[in-house]
């Protein structure tokens, strides 16, 4: 691949295959005959598809930047600008959401606002799809000493190179974190560029993620986790309008919450979580482990899932703990 005299050259290589063929074309959205012509120069595509086609490819996209014409290549490193139309929250949305809070039913009312809420921030955020992750972390309930030590992955959408569904998330996160640190401090911190978050936060920094934003989720003086926005383009949020709209979601989750969800910002007292890999290790038992709670403690579902939880966070803590002593 790396041989390659052009991006059509590099792509046709790539498509030899016809399963990544075929998971390409329905990527872009696009025919396979399209995609045969692009290689064979028939037809241009267009910039966003161009620009989609580099965040699909996550493994080629340094080659295939390296391959397109100077000029090209230069407008795809640069972060789109935002109109200031932009900038707000569509006044039609918010009602939208105050509909769904009010008439869901308590079982599905988290998921579902999230769900509605993380749809419309990614598409307004990241309208021309250039890569981009928002995710909602959430506080761990406070250990028997009342102190939140460990936040967690709830919910996520993104669009190439992450994924496009909403998920079901489980990383653990703590003081080795943007998020820890926002929900700590309970003030939004953005990161511009890679370097800048590996020197401060080099624990959790994802692959693909040039930018980052975190934003608390506050109910007044009570904190219930954060709002994290990922981008695969350096100085993303740079502009202060991209900000301001990362705020106001952030805001608006708050009604996605229970009261009982939201905690006093001194009860925040996170230790630090060892890398993903780790807690992969812990987190594959997780189901086997609920099971297993259920029928020994005679407990339903929920109970049963929030118990393990609380009990990986405790074993994850101490893994952390061990190893930095060594």
């Amino acid at each position: 691949m790396q041989d390659s005299q052009s991006w059509r050259e590099l792509l046709g290589k790539i498509i030899k295959d016809p399963q990544e063929k075929l998971r390409i074309a329905n990527e872009l959205e696009i025919s396979n005959v399209t995609l045969s012509r692009w290689v064979s120069g028939e037809s241009n595509p267009r910039p966003h598809n161009l620009r989609l086609l580099l965040n699909i490819l996550p493994e080629y996209r340094k080659v295939l930047l390296e391959l397109l014409p100077e000029d090209v290549r230069k407008t795809f490193q640069e972060a789109p600008e935002m109109d200031e139309s932009d900038h707000e929250i569509p006044s039609a949305f918010y009602a939208r959401v105050l509909n769904s809070h009010s008439n869901l039913p308590p079982i599905l009312h988290y998921s579902s606002v999230c769900d509605v809420i993380l749809q419309q921030a990614l598409k307004q955020l990241d309208p021309n799809r250039v890569g981009m992750e928002i995710t909602i972390i959430k506080c761990m309930q406070p250990a028997k000493d009342n102190k939140i030590h460990s936040l967690r992955e709830s919910l996520g959408r993104g669009t190439p190179p992450w994924t496009r569904e909403l998920e079901q998330r489980t990383l653990f996160l703590g003081a080795e974190s943007l998020t820890g640190y926002v929900v700590t401090t309970g003030r939004a911190l953005a990161i511009q560029n890679r370097q800048e978050g590996l020197n401060l936060f080099p624990v959790q920094w994802a692959e693909g993620e040039e930018s980052a934003m975190a934003h608390p989720i506050m109910l007044s003086d009570q904190i219930a986790g954060c709002l994290l926005v990922s981008s695969t383009h350096p100085n993303y949020f740079l502009p202060p309008g991209r900000q301001k709209l990362v705020q106001h979601y952030a805001e608006l989750l708050t009604v996605a919450f229970n009261a009982e969800d939201f905690y006093d910002l001194h009860q925040v007292e996170l230790g630090r979580m060892p890398a993903a890999d780790i807690q992969y290790t812990y987190l594959s038992t997780f189901r086997r482990r609920t099971a297993e709670a259920m029928i020994q403690f005679k407990l339903g579902f929920i109970e049963a899932e929030r118990l393990v939880w609380q009990q990986i966070e405790e074993e994850l803590l101490q893994h952390q703990i061990t190893s930095g002593s060594k």
